[in-house]
């Protein structure tokens, strides 16, 4: 008796290549599809501004990105001996005013640069809970404030849409040849409530399904579905019984592979995990023949990678078999 529904997303017509550069941005759950794709050598950069939820925080970041548009001492206020900003993530925090803006700045030039040729931007969605502060906008993070600072409200889907719309027009000026692919998070943010958590992820799947619909260049991978439907056991969460575990981590990450890497790809993140388990490898016998041939078969295949796709680096394989 089958006591699992595994579901098996379709296909995607939007096929991602070894050598095509992404841009993650969202909420936590980016930091696992990116640290796979820096594991099989892409070209990735995550998150410039902080980990962000909401779609109008993302939105607001990424056309700070494609304006250069930098904060300035207006924008900062000091709390808890830091120099925050309502925009970024508090790590981007600084004791130091002059080092909080420069930091901020230099995250925000290079995702410009960055932004200018990548090929696909990977968008995904936490929370459809926005808060604002009396005569600001929604802020990217509380900084620890108390709730009672701020105005807490569930976005409308049609707000999602329209924030996306106004920013689709300056994104395609800016690179004409960008993929979006979109993702809402699996993490339930329970904070809000049981309930209320499923109204916002409902808000948010309610609006990325209007964005697909309606842009050619957009796409969904369903991660959220994926942990929550197909998965759907308490086994494949950590201890906190709300961020998805290791192993499903992973199961979501083979089938994004399957789903959106092209063939030429996949093949070639087989022989860059064949390198990889070789140099987590520890031998019983380092000085044997047995370990010499293994190394040298190693080489030759760091090697050969490195000649066919010269943009990635393989040098530390290269001198870890040397």
């Amino acid at each position: 008796m089958e006591f699992r529904l595994e579901y098996n997303p379709p296909s995607s017509s939007i096929k991602v290549d070894i050598n095509d550069k992404l841009l993650l941005v969202g909420s936590c759950f980016t930091e696992h599809i990116y640290s796979q794709l820096k594991k099989y050598k892409f070209s990735t950069l995550q998150n410039p501004h902080g980990t962000l939820f909401n779609p109008i925080s993302i939105f607001k970041a990424l056309d700070s990105y494609i304006g250069l548009i930098k904060p300035t001492e207006k924008d900062l206020f000091h709390q808890n001996s830091l120099w925050n900003n309502w925009d970024f993530h508090s790590k981007l925090s600084h004791e130091d005013k002059d080092k909080a803006l420069s930091g901020m700045a230099h995250q925000i030039e290079n995702a410009h640069d960055f932004l200018k040729t990548t090929d696909f931007l990977f968008i995904t969605l936490g929370s459809a809970f926005v808060y604002q502060l009396e005569n600001r906008d929604i802020v990217a993070n509380c900084h620890k404030f108390p709730s009672s600072a701020f105005t807490k409200r569930l976005l409308e889907p049609v707000e999602i849409l329209d924030g996306f719309q106004s920013l689709l027009s300056t994104l395609l000026s800016f690179n004409k040849n960008i993929k979006i692919i979109f993702t809402i998070s699996p993490v339930r943010h329970l904070r809000d409530g049981f309930i209320e958590n499923n109204r916002s992820k409902a808000v948010l799947i309610h609006a990325v399904d209007k964005i697909v619909q309606s842009f050619p260049l957009c796409s969904y991978f369903p991660s959220y579905e994926l942990i929550i439907d197909d998965l759907r056991d308490y086994r494949f969460y950590a201890e906190d019984m709300v961020h998805p575990n290791y192993l499903a981590t992973k199961y979501v990450w083979e089938k994004f592979c399957t789903g959106f890497m092209n063939g030429r790809t996949r093949e070639v993140m087989k022989e860059i995990e064949q390198l990889h388990q070789a140099v987590t490898h520890t031998p019983m016998h380092p000085h044997s023949d047995e370990h010499h041939q293994f190394k040298r078969k190693f080489m030759e295949l760091a090697i050969t990678l490195a000649a066919r796709f010269p943009e990635h680096d393989f040098g530390q394989e290269i001198k870890h078999f040397s």
